[in-house]
């Protein structure tokens, strides 16, 4: 019989489990640079579920996350309209890493160490569950697209490319 894989907390699952959400837990081999489509394949779904946290930031320096569809890109130009923004840009690895607490490759919209402004990607709320990181490297949690609107009070946005 196999035994589940123990996975440690991390602040996205105590965020979680403080607020008694739903999710399912997916530790997999991590690859280094090999993004949704490893953890897709590892997990066997689409790479349309699984959901890329990616920390960004406006022409003030001021973080914000953007949720998107791991088959997708962010169009910076579409999202600074629509968040009313004159620039958006990811951050660099080591300041997405001040400000979320997690390693790139392990980010987490839930539990950043700092508060910062949640975008969704409108159509994954379409979804019925998505994929998305736990708060570390090859570990995905599954959770209703819902949980993004009650817990980050996330702002749907249409901004894929």
């Amino acid at each position: 019989m196999a035994k589940k894989e123990h996975v440690s907390e991390t602040p996205a699952t105590q965020l979680l489990r403080k607020k008694a959400a739903t999710f399912t837990e997916h530790p997999y081999a991590y690859e280094e640079h090999g993004g949704t489509s490893v953890s897709s394949r590892e997990l066997g779904v689409e790479e349309h579920v699984v959901v890329k946290t990616l920390v960004m930031q406006d022409e003030h320096a001021k973080p914000l996350i953007v949720l998107m569809h791991g088959d997708k890109t962010v169009s910076t130009k579409n999202l600074a309209r629509q968040i009313a923004c004159k620039s958006v840009e990811p951050c660099k690895p080591e300041v997405a890493q001040r400000h979320s607490g997690y390693m790139i490759g392990g980010t987490s919209p839930f539990g950043t160490k700092k508060a910062m402004p949640v975008y969704v990607e409108a159509s994954i709320l379409d979804l019925e569950k998505i994929y998305l990181n736990g708060g570390r490297r090859g570990y995905l949690i599954g959770i209703a697209p819902t949980l993004l609107l009650e817990l980050l009070s996330a702002k749907p946005v249409n901004c894929a490319l």
